[in-house]
């Protein structure tokens, strides 16, 4: 069989395409860069959130800013490996900027700084197509075998990239700039007035309060969704209740943070608006937490002193600090993911991760009940029985049989209502 050969204008047609495909790729990826770029600038210091200022999202805004530039001003000059790589990962960052604007443009509250959110999705897009036809055309030579194991073994350690660091570091950008956009239906089944009040950091928050009909008042936090189940039979039992928009949500000012950081400061705001009320007396302040809003508010009885008692359903981890707490037998397999999670959390938000729930637990001078589902979360039942021990008295701690993550009160309906409005009638009202 004849071998086959290559003409010399054979080889100068292919080195012309391969010359043209490198130019096309150099020219459109640190396009797509500066796009993202230029979403991160926008959202960050030109039109940032409500209550917020540029001076606010310094670290957030300038690392990532920085970081496009300079692999944009570079990018031409690296190996092909190098390039799809990048591509890859500064493609899934421009994806996941731009969730924010699909999501509150679905929601109806799409901003200006959301249309360069729409960008930053093109672009990250733009760059993952660039990363596959990168990848796919480099090293084409050499043996099958060769080629082959080269690219799996650049597929596996893929893999286990985005599972332990990429993955986790686009959560963090979610985490802290994703909340809900809306103010859900009013189901608290009790006339309400709607309110506002301002934290101590600036920031106005928005909700809804039920005025008391026994001289004591309970903050259902957080948000005004969730937290309307524990509001309803509380109202009904004469509470004055209080649910409102946690920072970076709904009708609220600030930037968002699915993990609650500085959230205690919208808790003291509104410990601090229930005194200024006349219906309720002094010393009878009481809050309800259910996930994060139980984390956020074991901190804020921690560290101001400002409720009398409170209830904490489903508190687990907000941080690699809690995770470390954590008894789990795979937790050191895991601990990688927290620490990136912790780490992009804290430069998105400009702000290190806050002190350890169980350390602050130690610190809580007001009567605390623990409530935790037997089928909750990993995290929600090996450390609310930590919480628990660290707490000094009085404490109580229920352990609700065949709930899930705050699931109490669906679980247990009954037992739910009577033993939390036994615990608010004793702590509160005698």
């Amino acid at each position: 069989m004849a071998a086959t050969t290559t003409t010399p204008a054979a080889a100068l047609t292919r080195d012309a395409g391969i010359a043209h495909a490198l130019i096309r790729e150099t020219t459109l990826a640190p396009a797509a860069l500066l796009m993202i770029a230029l979403h991160v600038i926008d959202d960050s210091f030109l039109q940032p959130q409500p209550g917020t200022s540029a001076g606010d999202h310094l670290l957030s805004g300038l690392v990532p800013v920085a970081v496009l530039l300079v692999v944009a001003a570079t990018y031409g000059r690296l190996r092909a490996g190098v390039r799809a790589s990048l591509a890859a990962g500064f493609g899934l960052f421009g994806v996941a900027a731009g969730i924010e604007a699909v999501y509150y443009a679905h929601s109806g509250r799409a901003s200006g700084d959301d249309y360069t959110g729409f960008l930053s999705l093109v672009a990250g897009l733009l760059l993952l197509g660039t990363a596959a036809v990168t990848l796919w055309r480099s090293k084409r030579g050499g043996h099958p075998l060769w080629r082959w194991a080269r690219r799996g073994l650049i597929a596996v350690g893929t893999v286990i990239t985005a599972y332990f660091l990429l993955g986790p570091f686009l959560l963090s950008y979610v985490l802290t700039h994703t909340a809900r956009a809306f103010v859900p239906v009013d189901r608290v089944g009790a006339a309400h007035e709607n309110v506002s009040f301002t934290t101590s950091d600036g920031l106005r928050l928005r909700g809804w309060y039920v005025p008391s009909r026994n001289g004591a008042a309970v903050i259902a936090f957080p948000g005004r969704k969730g937290s309307q189940k524990p509001a309803r039979f509380l109202a009904a039992h004469g509470y004055g209740v209080l649910l409102f928009d946690r920072r970076g949500e709904g009708e609220s000012e600030g930037d968002p943070n699915a993990w609650g950081w500085n959230g205690y400061r919208d808790v003291d705001a509104a410990v601090a608006f229930l005194r200024r009320r006349p219906d309720v007396e002094p010393g009878r302040i009481g809050g309800i937490g259910l996930s994060v809003g139980g984390e956020m508010m074991l901190e804020a009885a921690a560290r101001s002193r400002g409720l009398d008692a409170m209830v904490s359903e489903g508190a687990g981890e907000r941080s690699l600090r809690e995770f470390l707490d954590a008894t789990l037998g795979d937790k050191w397999f895991a601990a990688p993911q927290y620490a990136t999670i912790t780490a992009g959390v804290s430069l998105f938000t400009d702000h290190g991760p806050p002190p350890s729930l169980k350390d602050l637990a130690a610190k809580i001078a007001t009567p605390v009940f623990f409530i935790y589902g037997e089928h909750g979360q990993e995290g929600e039942r090996n450390l609310t029985p930590q919480y628990f021990a660290a707490a000094p008295e009085p404490k109580q701690i229920w352990e609700v049989p065949d709930s899930g993550h705050v699931g109490g009160i669906e679980a247990r309906p009954r037992q739910y209502v009577r033993r939390v409005t036994a615990f608010f009638d004793r702590t509160l009202l005698n």
